[in-house]
């Protein structure tokens, strides 16, 4: 039989989603620098470079302003799509926000350069998704429309064919299916993909994570089912948490009617590349080259599996973890069957282990959770634990209707705070967004306050020197938690750690 020849589109992750994956999103802007215009000449569909957890992670940790990297990597890629990971109503934080700074992020995105803004809610709540699409098409971007795939009694084929078709009505330009957990196993994937591309007369991407082992497999039948582009990463930096390696599909598929067209020479050079900037990090072998079955199991993320590792190394606790691990799917359903992603996979994670430590479910419930069972993060696939709902909220109303409804505007207020740190208009956005951290970072750039690593190395020193006084150390204290990665609510809670 004669297989139709059908060009597979490659959006390559490496300058995103893969560094955040395998080494916590710190890779510089200098060290991708050297690399890009290689990478622009290599035939890509797009490239993912932003968004997600680097907007958070340039300003608190590496020092930089992420609107200049956005910019930087606009100049250098002149030829190749750029693209970016947007929470919807949540944007890059972990809660909503109103409707005029989803207005001013996506008008800047467009005026630093971006192309394409990839665009999912945590709980597939179309209403979510509604201003930042109606944003992106305003400024002439193109709109991804995007699932968040998940398992669950309520979460089956025609449901996601069901989402995608009220997608493309809203004016999605293409459809993606975000599998963050690598739960969709291959038959489902050209189930799926088949059933998509009957129902909607729009390009569809495919994104998984290879943490259970079935990226590549899935990938392969979505093709043969007809999907238009599915996403990869450079070698180094593939696998485990991370996406398929891009080296390998682009060989698999060579002189087949998927062939991708892309320049394999170039391709390598890329690849040795990025060895090296593996090198200057540490990435944990089970994160860099595990197969995680849990994750078929409970649906946990190996991400989110990490995370709930370190909150209970803070309580000295790391042997409760497979209890933890039972809890997840019960709190799941209580909370209507979420998919597992930022931010409703830290309200899941947090809330279990503390179901788990104090022994008791729901004796005690983060913010979170009480704003979630209130509505305020939007309406979840399925019907919520009515008794819990009355359990935390008492007689509060339940809001009903669509979560930014009830907020008023921001910026003119972020504006006002932020005034005497402001250089450039966009940084009113940076702090309507991540005001604890921008404003730090802020007075850094000011030089108010000294660098993060004239901070580091003073902190080093003093470390040294604490160390040579007292060589009493706590090794059930030791764990592997970095603390700054956590997640915080507004009264300084820790709530979890992205994922």
């Amino acid at each position: 039989m004669t297989q139709e020849k059908k060009k597979v589109g490659i959006t390559d992750t490496t300058l995103r989603d893969a560094h955040q994956s395998l080494m916590a999103t710190r890779m510089k802007i200098e060290e991708m620098i050297p690399i890009l215009e290689v990478m622009d000449e290599v035939g890509y569909h797009s490239l993912e470079v932003w968004g997600g957890a680097t907007f958070d992670t340039c300003m608190r940790f590496l020092d930089e302003d992420p609107w200049d990297r956005l910019r930087v990597l606009r100049k250098y890629l002149k030829k190749t799509k750029i693209q970016m990971l947007l929470r919807a109503q949540n944007l890059l934080g972990y809660r909503h926000y109103a409707d005029d700074v989803v207005d001013a992020f996506v008008q800047n995105t467009a005026d630093c350069g971006m192309d394409i803004i990839r665009i999912f809610d945590a709980l597939n709540d179309l209403r979510n998704m509604e201003k930042a699409m109606e944003a992106t098409k305003r400024v002439g971007l193109h709109a991804q429309a995007t699932v968040s795939y998940t398992i669950s009694p309520f979460h089956n084929i025609p449901h996601f064919v069901d989402i995608a078709k009220r997608l493309a009505e809203m004016g999605a330009d293409s459809f993606c299916i975000k599998d963050m957990a690598g739960l969709i196993s291959p038959y489902d994937a050209y189930e799926l993909v088949s059933q998509l591309k009957k129902a909607v007369d729009i390009p569809i991407q495919l994104h998984c994570h290879y943490t259970s082992g079935m990226a590549s497999m899935a990938y392969l039948k979505a093709i043969e089912a007809g999907v238009d582009v599915v996403d990869t990463a450079t070698s180094p930096l593939s696998l485990g948490t991370s996406q398929p390696p891009t080296d390998t599909f682009v060989t698999a598929l060579k002189d087949t009617a998927f062939d991708t067209g892309l320049n394999q020479e170039l391709l390598l050079e890329v690849s040795e590349y990025f060895k090296g900037i593996r090198d200057n990090y540490t990435i944990p072998t089970g994160v860099a080259l595990g197969v995680d079955t849990n994750v078929l199991l409970y649906q946990v993320p190996g991400g989110m599996i990490s995370n709930l590792v370190s909150q209970l190394a803070e309580q000295n606790a790391t042997h409760l973890l497979p209890k933890v691990l039972e809890e997840v799917p019960r709190v799941r359903e209580d909370l209507g069957f979420p998919p597992l992603v930022t931010p409703s996979s830290q309200i899941v994670g947090t809330q279990a282990v503390v179901n788990v430590l104090l022994g008791e479910r729901y004796k005690m419930v983060s913010t979170e959770v009480r704003n979630y069972l209130k509505g305020l993060y939007g309406q979840p696939p399925a019907p919520m634990n009515a008794d819990l709902q009355k359990k935390v909220l008492k007689n509060e109303e339940i809001i009903t209707q669509r979560p930014a409804n009830t907020l008023p505007p921001e910026m003119e207020k972020a504006k006002e705070n932020i005034k005497h740190l402001m250089e450039k208009e966009e940084d009113a956005i940076s702090y309507a967004i991540f005001p604890q951290v921008a404003e730090p970072f802020f007075k850094r750039r000011k030089g108010l306050e000294p660098s993060l690593a004239a901070a580091q190395a003073k902190k080093d020193e003093l470390k040294e020197d604490k160390t040579q006084k007292d060589l009493k150390l706590d090794l059930n204290k030791i764990g592997a938690v970095d603390p700054s990665l956590a997640v915080k609510n507004q009264e300084g809670t820790v709530v979890g750690y992205p994922v």
